[in-house]
């Protein structure tokens, strides 16, 4: 989806400040960023961004979304003023394997996310395939990834763009029965007082230096630091749903592609898509 572009609203200045500090790390990442006190989605705004070929590394940021959502269209809750709702341009298609760099690029922005929240809080969450942070069986943060690709077969690639869009929940909120029960924050698990634009900025920062390993092609310390962070990724059941009907296995890690292995009785099942429930 596509939202219609409106001139965006002042840059608050927790979040000026601390952009200023770590610009030099940043690279192209925020060159040019948009701040919306309310809109539906940041990423539908990324997305209208991309068809006008806006460049890559552009960010824009809400205080609140109508509209916001997560994997499988699930609704991303987004109070104003508690967490971080951003999204960004990036073009793998311009990386030395497009098809790999886009493959990895949910994997890689997790890592990411972690390095760049331990940054700036001293936290440490884990990973959760494909998209989540979790603090215990809480989750602290989502990311959701939507391409815009012009062309087809090999040649799409190389006008491939990619909406990376992240939340994380910074402030405590009255969030709904359903959310509340599964979700943490930056300030519930630390007892203090988070200072949400530099942790905007770490983040972002840490994607660009991510962001470039991965372009480069090296992507071997990402895949080996993504395993580090997620220990669930091994020995834990899980559940899921195939052509074959319900299906459940014990994670045995992820394979060089990003794909989760999931070992049933004597084989490996590869799993790249869809629901899985972790026991």
């Amino acid at each position: 989806m596509r939202e219609p572009i409106r001139p965006s609203d002042p840059l608050p200045a927790e979040f000026a400040a601390a952009f200023d500090e770590l610009r030099p790390r940043m690279g192209r990442i925020g060159h040019h960023v948009l701040f919306y006190d309310s809109t539906g989605s940041t990423n539908d705004v990324a997305a209208s961004l991309a068809a006008l070929d806006m460049a890559e590394g552009v960010v824009v940021i809400a205080d609140t979304q109508t509209a916001g959502r997560g994997r499988r269209g699930r609704r991303w809750f987004s109070p104003p003023g508690s967490g971080l709702y951003v999204s960004l341009l990036l073009n793998p298609g311009r990386a030395a394997d497009p098809a790999r760099a886009t493959a990895l690029l949910t994997l890689t922005a997790g890592v990411a996310l972690v390095d760049g929240v331990r940054a700036a809080t001293g936290l440490a969450p884990e990973l959760k395939w494909p998209n989540d942070l979790l603090v215990g069986r809480r989750k602290l943060a989502g990311i959701l990834a939507e391409g815009i690709a012009a062309g087809a077969g090999d040649a799409a690639y190389d006008s491939l763009q990619v909406v990376l869009g992240f939340g994380i929940n910074v402030n405590p909120a009255a969030y709904p029965a359903d959310v509340s029960a599964r979700a943490t924050s930056l300030e519930s698990e630390l007892g203090r007082c988070i200072d949400r634009g530099m942790v905007c900025a770490h983040v972002l920062a840490a994607i660009a230096a991510r962001y470039a390993d991965l372009s480069a092609g090296r992507d071997d310390a990402i895949l080996d630091d993504w395993r580090r962070c997620a220990p669930g990724s091994r020995g834990v059941r899980v559940r899921w749903q195939d052509a074959a009907g319900p299906r459940s296995g014990i994670t045995a890690g992820i394979d060089e592609t990003g794909a989760l292995l999931v070992q049933v009785n004597d084989t490996i099942q590869r799993l790249v898509a869809g629901e899985v429930l972790w026991d």
